[in-house]
């Protein structure tokens, strides 16, 4: 979708300032809003690219004024509202610490529900699951062909960037099958389908102020694409 999420190529933002010896958490609380987020997607209601399109749908001011986790926090509070896991009652709740008052009687979980155990959380993290799919899908471009990105303006979940559509490239590599993330983000099944490796040159990109040389590399679905 076409959201203040995508802001790749956007100017006015500011320069990107690496941080030196960056931990992986600054705070507890981001170790433990990453751990909630594993732990619930494993109970089997959604998948990846459905997260991530929760994410997408935060307000744009709201998105702008807090921090990556705050935005994961954002998107599994709709999520498990969405799946009917839990009320925004109950959100609301446990937020201001109201969560041990008195209230109706809890509800019993849903069924079919995956419980992830803490002996089995390593595992998992390492090995996790792969979007790559064991299907024999043709491919509809070889290495070397010229392609031009489509003009889209999706109002789901897509992983075209803004700045890179209606642009031209050359097939670099074909990274075989995998789940389209389009598709599945609308639980719409994983449509499998060939992901490329797409070459653009700067300028058919940032335009003629670009350096000469200069050239991008996206990975790009079928779907994405068509003959140039």
């Amino acid at each position: 979708m076409n959201g203040v999420h995508d802001m790749g190529g956007m100017h006015g933002l500011g320069p990107v300032v690496p941080e030196k010896d960056e931990p992986v958490f600054h705070h507890e609380w981001e170790r433990r809003a990453f751990a909630l987020t594993v732990a619930t997607g494993f109970l089997g209601k959604w998948n990846l690219d459905m997260g991530r399109f929760a994410r997408e749908q935060m307000p744009p001011a709201e998105y702008l004024a807090t921090s990556y986790y705050e935005h994961w926090l954002w998107g599994l509070e709709k999520l498990l509202e969405d799946k009917g896991l839990v009320t925004r009652a109950e959100i609301d709740a446990r937020v201001t610490g109201r969560s041990s008052a008195p209230g109706p009687a809890a509800r019993p979980a849903p069924e079919g529900l995956r419980v992830l155990h803490a002996s089995n959380v390593e595992r998992v993290l390492r090995h996790g699951r792969n979007a790559r799919v064991d299907a024999q899908v043709p491919p509809r471009f070889r290495q070397g062909e010229h392609v031009v990105t489509r003009n889209i303006n999706p109002p789901g979940h897509t992983r075209l960037p803004r700045y890179a559509r209606a642009k031209r490239g050359v097939i670099a590599e074909d990274h075989g099958v995998w789940v389209f993330p389009d598709a599945h983000a609308a639980e719409e099944g994983p449509r499998p389908q060939h992901c490329y490796s797409v070459c653009f040159m700067a300028r058919e990109i940032w335009g003629p102020q670009a350096a000469e040389r200069d050239r991008i590399y996206i990975d790009l679905f079928d779907d994405y694409l068509d003959p140039a």
